[in-house]
């Protein structure tokens, strides 16, 4: 006779076998599918405590669940993303034959606030591509980088893991596969056209010497650019031009966005550009252009 499978054994399996099916069916990004199992299993653990396995879990024991998670003081959009993998879980639980149930479908979301990304100014933006020293390999590769960035307005994942095939120089555009495993097709300008082929030609051989990668931005190693390394090249480059606050990878990206707005883009070709699935997503950036509206008019308008 076989020992019975312990249920924190039977939840971590469970656990994995939602990961994977997530996966299958949509193609979630390595960050969501590490998020959303982290999230499963510290549910797994606290449930325990209350006796049953996550599995078992009823609608009863949830509010004491998230209450615990408030008391020890975890904001409401981590709490958010926890309600949103259990919710989750559950339906692919439903769908397995394996509850009847969702306990999570009375559970109340919590109110989120609702926070303006970080941004640049036309001027900061400059003074950041001007900072990088482009007589070395090394800059003149942050340069390229950071002008595709902005010209595009990539996600830091898109931009690092960017290969060959998915360049097209002569047309000025890239095919990048964003969230999702969604394919779109974005427009570079021609001055970041520029600064990457000035890269592939001269910095790029030099990084690599007679290494090879598959990687079209890569590390005096001859490695792919990791998100750290590129976030520490970006602060480097903000401290010289002297920036108030030192941006990140994404601050380039609200950039992007917001200059866009500023100057007249339409708000569902900014949504295809970032590649987000919902236009309340990319509708945030709307609150960022108007808040610089009303600045402009404080400042200039005789009765501002």
């Amino acid at each position: 006779m076989k020992p019975a499978i312990e249920p924190a054994a039977q939840d971590e399996h469970r656990i994995d076998a939602f990961i994977n099916a997530l996966w299958l069916e949509e193609g979630l990004s390595q960050n969501t599918q590490s998020a959303y199992r982290s999230d499963l299993r510290q549910a797994a653990m606290d449930v325990q405590k209350l006796g049953v396995s996550l599995l078992d879990i009823s609608p009863a024991h949830l509010p004491r669940l998230f209450a615990e998670r408030i008391t020890a003081g975890q904001s409401a959009r981590s709490i958010a993303r926890q309600r949103s993998a259990l919710k989750r879980f559950f339906g692919w639980l439903q769908r397995q034959n394996l509850r009847t149930d969702n306990p999570t479908s009375t559970l109340a979301a919590p109110r989120l606030p609702r926070t303006l990304p970080h941004s640049l100014s036309e001027t900061e933006v400059e003074r950041l591509l001007a900072a990088p020293v482009i007589t070395e390999p090394l800059g003149l590769r942050d340069r390229a980088m950071l002008e595709l960035l902005y010209a595009s307005g990539l996600r830091v994942s898109e931009l690092i893991g960017l290969q060959f095939g998915q360049i097209n120089l002569v047309q000025g555009v890239l095919r990048i596969t964003g969230k999702g495993n969604k394919d779109r097709l974005v427009p570079v300008g021609d001055e970041a056209v520029d600064w990457l082929g000035r890269y592939l030609h001269t910095a790029r051989p030099a990084l690599l010497g007679r290494r090879e990668s598959r990687s079209v931005f890569v590390t005096e190693r001859g490695e792919g650019m990791t998100r750290q390394a590129f976030w520490y090249r970006i602060k480097l480059h903000a401290l010289k031009a002297g920036l108030a606050r030192l941006p990140s990878p994404h601050t380039l990206r609200h950039a992007f966005a917001t200059h866009l707005l500023n100057h007249g883009a339409d708000l569902r070709v900014l949504q295809m550009l970032l590649g987000h699935s919902d236009l309340s997503t990319t509708q945030i950036y709307t609150h960022v252009a108007t808040t610089r509206l009303k600045a402009l008019h404080a400042a200039h308008h005789p009765r501002g």
